[in-house]
């Protein structure tokens, strides 16, 4: 069974609109036929193959900097605007992108956004978006991308990507998956200094599971020297001291805002500041 099905009682309104866009269009490139098949053409597994590149050409690297981006979905001018901008640089090591690729959790959608950030000439990840779980969204999202809970390595770094988009799920599933989280607590990295924390929905948001919000939050300062978080989701920037202590949370604007966050990581912390294209 597919497991995007659970979600189709509460958000068969996606597969609706899709149906009204499609009103008027001749030409069949535009949607697939069944815009929830989970047949995918082309490369896939891009987070892994991202990873391995990112953690050994930044093996031995004590200054990082990377831009994060978030919520491209439907807007491709903007997205391939964007890939344009950073191609242009010589110094940026790679690209997280926050979630939400596509809108309706529809195949054609993470296709469209896969192949245009493919074009990238960094290495790139994605999270998991609560949009690219409509449907048959996570599926896809998984057979293209891979696991929505993943973590790697740049440089001292451990950046700790999370799917925290609670309201998708029926609390069948642990969301945020803090057995995930224990595991990589028990087994991290060697050579770990510092800690930052990916994903696309932030605690006290309406899509958090707000009843662990605090649990959450205890967790992620075990890690070693917690430096912030970061998320998509709110398509603005923003910076906010979520739990008074300390620990900023960073959000990057969606692309139709055409602005990413730029983090320039040294070994005496961070910096970041918004970057607009």
């Amino acid at each position: 069974m597919i497991k995007g099905i659970k979600h189709y009682v509460t958000r068969h309104f996606a597969l609706a609109a899709l149906g009204l866009s499609a009103i008027g269009i001749n030409s069949c490139e535009m949607f697939e036929v069944h815009p929830y098949d989970t047949q995918v053409k082309g490369e896939k597994n891009l987070n892994q193959r991202s990873i391995r590149q990112i953690e050994e050409a930044l093996s031995n690297k004590d200054t990082i900097r990377f831009a994060f981006i978030s919520d491209t979905q439907r807007w491709y001018d903007e997205t391939k605007d964007f890939v344009s901008a950073i191609n242009k640089r010589n110094d940026i090591d790679f690209v997280i992108h926050g979630g939400d690729l596509s809108d309706f959790g529809a195949t054609h959608e993470f296709i469209l956004q896969r192949d245009i950030l493919l074009r990238l000439n960094v290495p790139w990840v994605t999270l998991l978006g609560n949009h690219d779980c409509l449907g048959t969204g996570e599926d896809v999202y998984e057979d293209i991308f891979g696991d929505p809970n993943f973590h790697f390595v740049a440089g001292e770094t451990l950046f700790v990507c999370l799917n925290t988009n609670c309201m998708e799920y029926d609390y069948s599933e642990p969301v945020p998956d803090f057995s995930f989280i224990e595991g990589l607590l028990k087994g991290l990295p060697k050579g770990v200094k510092r800690t930052i924390v990916a994903m696309h929905v932030p605690p006290f948001d309406l899509e958090f599971n707000n009843n662990v919000a605090k649990v959450f939050q205890l967790y992620l300062h075990q890690f070693p020297n917690f430096q912030c978080c970061i998320y998509g989701h709110g398509h603005r920037y923003a910076t906010d001291d979520l739990f008074g202590d300390s620990i900023l949370y960073h959000q990057t604007p969606c692309a139709k805002k055409r602005g990413y966050i730029e983090f320039t990581l040294t070994p005496n912390g961070y910096e970041q500041h918004l970057v607009n294209y």
